[in-house]
């Protein structure tokens, strides 16, 4: 077989009967399985803090003596409060909504328009400058077992014979291919896709070197007809090249740790801040309006190239308070023609949906990638940062605490490695170092438990160090340098 078309190595997928582990702890999870939903949510809220309890009697010996421990000490100690949070919600909240009916649902005050049984669903991509990994992913696209699918593709003014690999494609697997003669960035290049998308129901959205697993987007769609206060969901993805070496294999148990906890939190509150590009998917109604402001996103005075992520969700999770203004813009687009009506719409986050995306194999892309995500992180803020706090106490503490978080990041850095060794401070240096060790233990755990007999549990600790060390430096840096743009993505 092709190198090029081989199969990706994807992560083991959990045992027939849904628990992962060995047969005694498969037998009791079956059993729990078979509990009153009640039953198994109290369960699985002990297990859980049993889990944590170390950590928990850690951080309660320190807080005791609070007043007298250095800002280094607290900062360390708000650290682990948030990580020991966010793992709590993770696993002891976080439910698969393409896995049957949330326990927690909206009130009778709060109604959305249900999907039907079958929607139709717009499947989109955008690609420039991809001829090695195109066809794999748009072979993958067309494999989805998800009925009443129409894939279009926007070949966004390639160079590199993309738009021969596409043609040959579009007779085969029966998909429609839009051919642009200049090049005019992702985010216009979708949204020309979405012109297609007039008479459907969903609209998804893929990364081009990214290959889906057969049942991802349905299961997607399953999750936004079973839970129609659903505006959009993300679903979960790893790295697709982890036999690239061992920054690729790092990647990818840190995105596992990204997707499993991080969004599986917010998706608990209903608030997931990024449905990520390698698998969003959307109700049309959701979004379909503000696809106008998505493409002429500007910031800065300066047209926004970045985003394309988090911006389109935050149009879902703020148009309540966002969506007239944003309407007002673009009176005379065909995306406002239809005026769909503003909702206080849920994001949740399938982690069933599996989706595979190629990681920077070496440093220099990993640093360029990281930098167009932090752009992507601060234009965002300035946008939902300025209503989430109305979604709720759940959704506004996890961003805002994941915003200040990012924002210390380069402050502590600098203390703890410029700073304390130019003051012979070295002891102080060395706490920092051993605790940002020491969070990766926790995510590495984490991360075993989830796979147990996985041994890549162990790149965690190494990530942490590697983003506290290097790539807290990347903020200030994307700060200053935050109007430059460029559309193509590179990850050799």
């Amino acid at each position: 077989m092709n190198a090029l078309h081989r199969p990706p190595a994807r992560p083991p997928l959990p045992t027939p009967d849904g628990v992962p582990g060995p047969r005694g702890v498969r037998a009791i999870g079956r059993r729990v399985a078979r509990a009153d939903p009640a039953i198994r949510h109290g369960v699985r809220r002990l297990v859980v803090l049993l889990l944590l309890m170390p950590l928990l009697l850690v951080l309660a010996h320190h807080a005791a003596r609070l007043p007298r421990l250095s800002l280094p000490v607290c900062y360390g100690l708000v650290v682990l409060a948030g990580t020991i949070t966010l793992l709590y919600i993770a696993y002891s909240r976080y439910e698969d909504p393409a896995e049957g009916e949330l326990r927690v649902r909206p009130g009778p005050e709060e109604t959305f328009p249900p999907l039907p049984a079958h929607p139709m669903v717009a499947f989109l991509l955008a690609v420039k400058d991809e001829v090695d990994g195109i066809e794999a992913c748009v072979r993958s696209m067309a494999a989805s077992d998800c009925p009443g699918v129409r894939i279009i593709v926007v070949d966004d003014h390639s160079q590199d014979g993309t738009g021969d690999v596409l043609r040959r494609l579009e007779d085969e697997l029966a998909i429609t291919v839009i051919h642009l003669d200049t090049n005019v960035g992702k985010k216009n290049a979708l949204v020309r896709a979405c012109e297609f998308a007039a008479d459907t129901e969903v609209i998804a959205f893929t990364d081009s070197d990214c290959v889906l697993a057969p049942d991802a987007l349905r299961r997607c769609v399953r999750a936004l007809v079973t839970h129609p206060e659903l505006g959009a969901v993300s679903g979960h993805c790893r790295a697709l090249n982890t036999d690239s070496g061992f920054l690729a294999r790092a990647q990818d148990v840190w995105y596992e740790g990204q997707f499993r906890v991080s969004k599986a939190a917010e998706a608990s509150f209903g608030s997931v801040s990024c449905v990520s590009g390698p698998l969003a998917v959307f109700r049309r109604d959701a979004i379909f309006n503000y696809l106008p402001a998505w493409a002429d996103d500007r910031f800065m005075g300066a047209p926004f190239r970045f985003a394309t992520d988090r911006q389109l969700t935050g149009y879902v999770l703020g148009q309540a308070w966002r969506g007239q203004a944003l309407k007002r813009r673009y009176p005379g687009s065909p995306f406002t023609a239809e005026d769909f009506a503003e909702r206080r719409w849920r994001v949740g986050y399938v982690r069933s949906a599996k989706v595979w995306t190629d990681v920077p194999a070496r440093l220099g892309p990993l640093l360029r990638q990281q930098v167009r995500w932090k752009k992507s992180f601060i234009r965002n803020l300035f946008f939902t940062g300025s209503f989430m706090w109305r979604r709720g106490p759940g959704p506004a503490a996890l961003y805002y605490g994941h915003v200040l978080w990012v924002l210390a990041a380069p402050v502590m850095a600098f203390s703890h490695l410029v700073w304390a060794p130019a003051h012979g401070a070295l002891f102080l240096t060395l706490l920092y170092l051993c605790g940002v060790v020491l969070k990766g233990c926790v995510w590495g755990l984490a991360y075993r438990i989830d796979h147990p007999g996985d041994t890549r549990w162990r790149y965690r600790p190494l990530m942490s160090l590697f983003s506290s060390v290097l790539l807290a430096w990347l903020l200030p840096y994307s700060l200053l340098t935050v109007r430059r743009g460029v559309w193509s993505r590179g990850t050799a």
